[in-house]
């Protein structure tokens, strides 16, 4: 290691910052929360060293203000950031605060999340080293005339997204060039209200891919590795709600060439720490580029248990300095791990949201058993940030037992009075199809009720 850490800064909430927390507690290093007035109760806050109020409930005057964060790790001494995921965690202009400050970003670098966050540049690089991508445009399209031209070309279905897009926003599918009149300028307006780029491009859609994504580390050094893949399809509205590690889907060749492939999609791109590079796979197992997630995943725990690797410890190791002296060959990989996000949100209503204060909360325990979370009996969930909960993670050395492991884990867990996405784990850990890997991204709608109504753009 070039360097050591005695503070950091976790510049996050919920879940995430208690895991960085946890692990920062075993290196050795002080933590510093932040938090939101509506935060002060949360587990984070009263699991850290040392904690700042950093601004109101609202993120965009808290977890969203940069201002207010460096002058925290400035006030605390902290000579590190961790972002987590999510709010600043591939914003290139915290990256660069955080540097000119003197204080070290947990994460890539400034070009690294710049590039990873505009799409059509990151599709362009890709292609230059030889990496399969999807029929786009080749640049962004600013007009429904060049929209419709483009997709008439590669044909239909087409997906237009947002340049600057993630986490599911600003993607619309189109079947037809009604629905492409129709969705276009849709997109653009949520890719200027969520993203502060209106830049959109047209790209050929698959229909009913799988969703794969490698988890790759990199360190100052030049070296890359991978530690495998993770199915990730299982989905509603591209957010992700089942992931596992590894994928049913994948030979052992096709794994080695798509991991070759992120890796070459990294070096193509000078990455540094951990991140994850992106494809869709097609029935007839040929995958192509999506795109490249340049922070710690949400479902990194399902890679940690299959490969011994903690992904927390090594973005601190490699931030600095620290050598990857090891393979993926090298590791002890071994069983299988299936992760279910626990929303606060009720699939029989269109997933609407569910806060409240937890009267009653029974956590599941037992063989094969990981729950990252944040949540304790008497928590008030506050009605200003994402819906998650819980990661209820599953361990075996089989798949059917890691499944047979999350039905028990699902059915004990008690979080009361919300409404939860737990039912419906319950339904898809019974369900053959699922049992059997056989699905793509459509396959969750099975389960659902027919929409009613708009979808809460809070979701």
């Amino acid at each position: 290691m070039g360097r050591t850490f005695s503070k950091i800064l976790v510049a996050n909430r919920g879940e995430i910052a208690l895991r960085i927390i946890r692990a920062c507690k075993e290196m050795g290093i002080q933590s510093v929360a932040v938090y939101s007035e509506a935060d002060e109760d949360s587990m984070h806050v009263k699991q850290s060293d040392e904690r700042v109020c950093i601004g109101p409930a609202v993120s965009a005057k808290s977890y969203l203000n940069i201002e207010s964060i460096i002058q925290a790790a400035r006030d605390t001494g902290a000579d590190a950031v961790h972002p987590g995921y999510g709010y600043l965690a591939e914003k290139k202009a915290f990256a660069v605060a955080c540097l000119e400050s003197g204080i070290v970003f947990i994460g890539p670098k400034p070009e690294n999340l710049a590039l990873a966050g505009d799409k059509i540049a990151a599709k362009t690089r890709m292609q230059d080293a030889g990496l399969p991508v999807m029929p786009s445009s080749p640049g962004g399209v600013s007009t429904i005339e060049d929209a419709r031209a483009f997709a008439e070309k590669i044909g239909y279905p087409v997906m237009v997204k947002a340049s600057g897009g993630g986490g599911g926003r600003g993607i619309k599918v189109c079947h037809n060039v009604a629905e492409l009149e129709e969705e276009f300028p849709v997109a653009r307006m949520e890719g200027r209200t969520a993203f502060d780029n209106d830049e959109v491009y047209v790209e050929k859609y698959l229909t009913n891919p799988r969703h794969i994504e490698f988890q790759i580390l990199a360190d100052k050094h030049g070296n890359v590795i991978h530690l495998g893949e993770r199915e990730c399809t299982i989905q509603r509205r591209y957010q992700k709600l089942i992931e596992e590690c590894p994928s049913p889907a994948l030979t052992p060749e096709l794994r080695n060439v798509m991991s070759r492939a992120a890796i070459e999609a990294a070096r193509a791109v000078d990455y540094e720490n951990a991140g994850t590079v992106e494809f869709l796979l097609d029935s007839d197992m040929n995958f192509y580029f999506m795109e490249i997630n340049s922070r710690i995943q949400v479902e990194h725990p399902v890679t940690e248990l299959v490969t011994g690797v903690d992904l927390v410890k090594e973005q601190i190791r490699l931030a600095a300095g620290g050598t990857l002296d090891y393979s993926f060959d090298d590791l002890n990989r071994r069983g299988w791990a299936i992760e279910c996000r626990i929303n606060a949100e009720d699939p029989e209503k269109n997933f609407k949201p569910s806060p409240g204060t937890i009267q009653e909360y029974h956590a599941p325990g037992g063989y094969g058993v990981r729950l990252d979370t944040h949540l304790y009996q008497g928590y008030e969930l506050p009605i200003y940030y994402d819906s998650l909960l819980a990661k209820l993670i599953t361990f075996d050395l089989t798949r059917e037992g890691a499944i047979d492991i999350m039905r028990r884990a699902l059915h004990e867990y008690r979080i009361e009075p919300l409404k939860t996405t737990i039912p419906l784990y319950c339904q898809v850990m019974d369900d053959n199809d699922f049992r059997e890997g056989n699905f793509g991204t459509d396959y969750i709608e099975r389960f659902l009720p027919e929409e009613d109504g708009e979808e809460d753009d809070d979701l």
